[in-house]
């Protein structure tokens, strides 16, 4: 059986929001981004101080990237976006998390049943972590596009696997499981209760099998140390979190001006 996966782009509006076209609906409209719903329930201080202090780091090494943002418009925010997380990547040496997005690449390609190509020495061992450990289980799905329509939610489920009778919901983790714990055992969570979709037709197909209400997998493929671990994430409880990010973007979408009223003196 051929392992499934979303090709196709995802249609989006002017301000690169997802179009998902909903059940018995004649227009697409927007659903959020699985990743943003998420982290309502995130604490952005740390991650927001330590990406400040990243650019901060990496404009000091790299002259060439002050010299362009002192030469952008200061109105042009997607330029100026991109040379901070230009910065960013500069502020770290061992290039953690494009080795990382790159590992995760590579395993899609290796699950998809492609040829990995040439891989480079200092991560085989890394590859050869993720293969042994990952034959405990069959792959069903890569990179699938999922909806939850209650919440009009939508997003790419890294891995839909079967392991002995049972279907599970999977993603491949690369950075350090503490610092995304919470919002990646909810994706999970999300990823299992939604259906694949497909953005060209808008149709909407069963899994091949119940997927897991209670349990998820996550895949810890740190890059570089030749390991693999797997962990059970308890999606049952993470679905408790989701219902509250529900009501979080509640909030944060009605009008100021429902909250307030002059008092008419």
């Amino acid at each position: 059986m051929s392992v499934l996966t979303t090709s196709r782009p995802v249609p989006r509006d002017s301000r690169g929001r997802l179009l998902v076209l909903p059940p018995h609906a004649e227009k697409p409209v927007v659903y959020q981004r699985a990743s943003r719903f998420v982290a309502a329930l995130s604490d952005a201080y740390p991650w927001s101080m330590r990406q400040r202090r990243q650019v901060a780091s990496g404009l000091a090494a790299r002259p060439d990237l002050v010299f362009e943002a002192a030469a952008a418009d200061p109105r042009n925010r997607a330029e100026l976006d991109k040379i901070c997380d230009r910065a960013i990547e500069a502020a770290d040496p061992n290039m953690t998390a494009v080795r990382g997005a790159a590992l995760r690449k590579l395993v899609s390609r290796i699950d998809l049943g492609k040829h990995s190509g040439r891989v480079p020495e200092a991560h085989r061992a890394d590859l050869e972590a993720y293969v042994r450990r990952t034959a405990l289980f069959q792959i069903l799905a890569v990179q699938q596009l999922r909806v939850q329509d209650e919440l009009r939610v939508a997003g790419s489920a890294d891995r839909v696997i079967r392991w002995d009778d049972g279907c599970y919901v999977a993603t491949v983790h690369t950075g350090i499981l503490e610092h995304d714990l919470l919002r990646i055992v909810m994706k999970l969570a999300l990823f299992a209760n939604s259906v694949p979709y497909d953005p060209e037709t808008g149709a909407r197909t069963p899994d091949d099998g119940l997927i897991d209400q209670d349990n998820a997998l996550i895949i810890h493929l740190p890059p570089g140390e030749g390991l693999c671990n797997l962990y059970w994430a308890d999606i049952r409880s993470a679905r408790e979190a989701c219902r509250l990010a529900a009501q979080v973007w509640e909030w944060r979408h009605r009008k100021v001006n429902d909250l307030v009223a002059p008092l008419g003196l």
